[in-house]
């Protein structure tokens, strides 16, 4: 891509950069988009389809590439009723079955049907015929999920027409040691693994949306090469390549210039990790934000130990005083703070999302024991969550 100075804005198309864009093609993703195909497919023909699971790092297609199949697959006609469930905000059995049922009856808005009588209704419309794909994105979050599983797997015994088939979709494979038997062979009939794009696909990605989203001459070739690199290194997540990217023309733009070049790519990284942790921040339940905020917070002030090392590595915490600092947390912002078996789990899910790595010690300190370490600028985050709980400087 030409390296020329351009007399007008760098930005053609800006929402083509944006990570939310779904462009016609989904490159490297065709053989993944096939199998998915095949596999629920056979719902449009009025069959019961495997349940399938969907397993793969952030921004490697996973989401993008089921929905794009599931809009194909109703552009083509059928029996089949496909429902995306975001379990970010659907995120217990009850929620997840009242979102499904909306579709078909949009009084069900209202709170205050139970869940036998959702249960009841989803019968009824199965019975119509109806084969139900129920997609679950980020289906790990979902409190009860041994529940809704059994729930969903247990409506295909008593209907008698129609079915329900799941597809699971998470970024972390290791939660299904925590389902019980049942469910993990009820979840599990299918499974697909997204692997994280190459640097040499994420400098085809970014150089096929600068084609269509910026300034011809927008953009060095070295940029765009630079921006590709330092993804692959943060696994390989076309999301934040493409963030990256368009903050690289921000930055170029502020600053008057005509084209991207390696300087603004550097100068936008740290910018897009703080707004690629806002959005996460911002979609976190309540607890998990004090959590949060309580980890940032012994981070920057410190600690009783805060001089603990880990293979040379510093700024870990212990768990059981980031709990206790949870506690104060949750009392200043008006909350009760939750057991100690929710706060593991909050732990748990704060690392899956890539805010936190979590360590078990070895026994030198109170035997075995959980450490914690902060993946961001604990001031950035202290002013990211406390913004999004009210909680003001002097809490700091």
């Amino acid at each position: 891509m030409g390296a020329q100075p351009i007399s007008q804005g760098i930005f053609r198309d800006r929402n083509v950069l944006s990570p939310h864009y779904v462009p016609d093609e989904l490159p490297f993703r065709e053989k993944e988009m096939a199998e998915i195909t095949r596999t629920i497919s056979p719902a449009n023909a009025g069959q019961k389809t495997r349940n399938l699971f969907v397993y793969g790092k952030t921004g490697t297609g996973k989401t993008c590439s089921v929905r794009r199949v599931m809009g194909q697959l109703e552009a083509n006609g059928g029996t089949a009723v496909m429902t995306y469930i975001n379990c970010r905000i659907y995120n217990s059995r009850y929620r997840v079955m009242q979102k499904i049922l909306k579709q078909f009856m949009p009084e069900l808005e209202k709170s205050g049907f139970g869940l036998p009588f959702l249960y009841e209704k989803m019968i009824e419309i199965m019975n119509r015929g109806v084969q139900l794909v129920i997609v679950l994105d980020e289906v790990d979050m979902v409190k009860d999920l041994d529940e809704l599983v059994y729930t969903l797997t247990r409506s295909n015994d008593e209907a008698k027409k129609g079915g329900v088939s799941i597809v699971g979709i998470s970024n972390k494979l290791s939660f299904k040691n925590d389902l019980d038997a049942r469910s993990k062979s009820s979840l599990y009939e299918s499974e697909m693994i997204f692997a994280p794009y190459t640097a040499p696909q994420l400098q085809q990605i970014l150089r096929k949306r600068a084609l269509l989203g910026m300034a011809q001459g927008a953009a060095d070739e070295s940029a765009i090469n630079l921006a590709a690199a330092i993804a692959a290194q943060e696994t390989g997540d076309a999301r934040y390549a493409l963030k990256l990217f368009e903050k690289a023309a921000e930055v170029a733009e502020t600053e008057g210039k005509g084209r991207i070049t390696d300087l603004e790519v550097e100068a936008a990284r740290k910018k897009v990790d703080i707004d690629l942790a806002a959005e996460t921040v911002n979609t976190l339940p309540e607890n998990h934000q004090l959590v949060l905020y309580a980890i940032a917070k012994l981070t920057l002030n410190g600690s009783k130990y805060s001089k603990l090392e880990l293979e040379n590595e510093t700024g870990f915490l212990i768990s059981g005083e980031v709990y206790e600092e949870y506690e104060r947390t949750a009392k200043q912002a008006g909350r009760r703070a939750r057991s100690s078996r929710w706060y593991k789990e909050y732990l748990t899910d704060l690392e899956t999302l890539g805010l936190i790595t979590l360590t078990l010690s070895g026994r030198g300190l109170r035997g075995h024991t959980t450490l914690i370490k902060l993946g961001y600028d604990a001031k950035d985050m202290m002013g990211l969550v406390g913004k999004r709980l009210n909680l003001g400087a002097a809490n700091g």
